[in-house]
């Protein structure tokens, strides 16, 4: 018998009780569905992250206070205030670090905002004039805060959208003044809405003169990060060891594993974020995937069922000449078919969920997410969904290809 006629069989064989084979199939679709979700959904996020660390510059360089952790015992050691204002005046020298375009000391937290009986607890962040240039922060009305601000540590504040929508959902902030922890703040500009995803969400974030956010709101003489930009890529890596030397010859360190401070780039954030979405996918798909093993041994079982229905009809194809190899091929093709249908159902279903769930993020959430079709998992699934029909269907076909065509014939 040739391959065509067993698939012409098989396939009059699964039409004979459509809602079986419907249900058999249904568990396969599950599984590859869930997969090409978490696959899509899950390049669509990591896209949309590595896009905010990318938008930061590939020249920019963070200076991280504390020993990073290498290990459970480590995390006390970030903890410290090791990054002062002696490290910003020896960074910032030339002869130190020779490459380094701008620098700029940052502090952060949070803190209750007030305005005519409103309140809000916006993310308050200190740094200087080049907070826009840096972090792409200009304001989409009015001023960025300038050098003279910074040094005055006057008290001016520029606003994100969410911040300026919770405090006077009525009407707009520029030009009013906001209270923070007792001072009275002249918002001096608005940012434009960014979106929650950004890397840095800036929509729920009030910008101020560093010098302000330590002398008066939170009380430090130390910084929370400096950022650095080298003044070309290609000097990003010697910026980096420069920094090191730097502050290891400040802060007394002659051994790098006692390092109080860390420094990253762009390229350790892309890394580092890269390898841990990759790891939660892969991870996520494995999960999602044991779904199509639940599906198989469905897929068995109800083959089990069709043998001992189809048992007379099993008895009567061998009576007029079919071999056991016939009889196998027959029931073993019906499980692939069945779990390659189910494979490709899956794909398209998830590929049209992965998208919809993209268009409501986009236009809903206002995010830049944007839709991925997982090429190499939507193969996957198909090759995955083949041998599972493979696997489970084995077992049931030789039982059926064993089966006595006399007995056969007999049974009722």
């Amino acid at each position: 018998m040739s391959l065509y006629h067993a698939i012409k069989i098989s396939l009059a064989g699964l039409k004979t009780n459509k809602m079986r084979s419907a249900l058999t199939i249904l568990g396969i679709v599950i599984g590859v569905t869930a997969i090409i979700m978490v696959v899509s959904l899950g390049q669509g996020a990591k896209d949309l992250i590595l896009g905010q660390i990318q938008g930061i510059g590939a020249r920019t360089i963070g200076i991280i206070p504390g020993r990073q952790p290498k290990g459970p015992t480590d995390v006390l050691a970030t903890l410290t205030a090791s990054l002062k204002e002696r490290d910003l005046v020896a960074l910032g020298r030339k002869e130190n670090v020779p490459h380094a375009a701008d620098i700029m000391p940052i502090v952060f937290g949070s803190e209750t905002a007030y305005y005519e009986g409103e309140t809000y607890r916006p993310t308050i962040f200190g740094g200087t004039e080049l907070m826009a240039d840096i972090y792409d922060a200009y304001p989409e009305r009015g001023r960025n805060i300038t050098a003279d601000d910074v040094r005055g540590s006057a008290d001016v504040v520029v606003l994100g959208q969410t911040v300026v929508d919770k405090l006077s959902p009525d009407h707009d902030l520029f030009g009013e003044r906001i209270k923070i922890k007792g001072r009275n703040f002249l918002v001096i500009g608005i940012l434009p809405k960014k979106g929650g995803a950004s890397f840095i969400n800036f929509d729920e974030m009030a910008l101020m003169p560093y010098t302000t956010a330590q002398n008066y709101i939170f009380g430090i003489k130390h910084f929370n990060r400096i950022a650095m930009r080298a003044d070309s890529e290609a000097n990003v890596s010697s910026t980096v060891e420069d920094v090191k030397t730097t502050l290891r010859e400040l802060h007394g360190i002659t051994d790098p594993d006692k390092d109080d401070f860390g420094v990253e780039t762009q390229a350790d954030a892309l890394k580092t974020v890269g390898t841990i979405l990759n790891t939660l996918t892969v991870f996520l798909a494995m999960v999602a995937a044991i779904s199509l093993v639940v599906g198989g041994v469905g897929i068995m079982n109800i083959m089990l069922v069709s043998v001992t229905d189809r048992t007379r009809e099993i008895g009567l194809r061998k009576a007029l000449g079919a071999t056991n190899k016939n009889i196998l091929t027959q029931f073993l093709l019906e499980a692939i078919i069945l779990t390659g249908v189910g494979g490709i159902v899956g794909i398209l279903l998830g590929a049209g969920l992965s998208f919809a769930i993209s268009l409501v993020i986009s236009n809903v959430f206002g995010l830049a997410w944007n839709f991925t079709f997982p090429i190499g998992a939507a193969f996957l699934g198909i090759i995955i969904s083949t041998i599972v029909g493979l696997i489970f269907g084995l077992y049931p076909a030789r039982k059926a290809a064993a089966k006595s065509p006399i007995e056969a014939l007999r049974y009722e």
